[in-house]
């Protein structure tokens, strides 16, 4: 919304311009087909992290703790007001300060997880994309550098060339 030059500018204020400048910028951003993928993959990215919270807290971490000595590694914590509690849960029912490095290590195999399955999948889909186009080269005249067919100038020594 414009206003006229010589219009009284208190008809309308500056806020309600600036809204609708930007309510009509994001009408245009949200109208282009790359929002639409971008939510896709943040409601699948939920979901997945979803199902590697529960591999790593149901499936991963009970046997590694098994195996440790039957540690629950979600009830491993440390009292910070130096009291002792028998569980996390006793200690958050008392409203002590904890540092839950059992969860931590818990949040940081699931990021490892994800980082992975990420990682492949990346890699699967390098794989079906085709190889870039390799343009053709030929030495500079000047220095025996390669460059490109088309260069008018050697990148590294500055000289001129005729396009080939």
């Amino acid at each position: 919304m414009k206003i006229a030059r010589g219009e009284n500018f208190s008809k309308i204020s500056h806020k309600k311009a600036v809204a609708m400048g930007m309510w009509n910028e994001f009408k245009a951003f949200a109208a282009r087909g790359n929002v639409l993928d971008l939510a896709v993959g943040v409601i699948m990215g939920a979901a997945f992290g979803k199902i590697v919270t529960s591999l790593v807290n149901d499936v991963i971490m009970p046997p590694i703790g098994l195996i440790i000595g039957r540690v629950d590694f979600k009830s491993l914590f440390f009292a910070l007001n130096g009291q002792t509690y028998a569980t996390l849960d006793d200690a958050k029912k008392a409203s002590a300060p904890t540092i839950n490095y059992g969860t931590f290590f818990n949040t940081i195999l699931e990021f490892a997880i994800v980082a992975f399955a990420v990682f492949l999948l990346v890699k699967q889909v390098n794989r079906w994309l085709p190889p870039p186009p390799v343009e053709a080269k030929r030495d500079c005249p000047h220095c025996a550098s390669s460059i490109p067919v088309r260069a008018r100038r050697c990148a590294f020594c500055t000289s001129e060339v005729t396009p080939a």
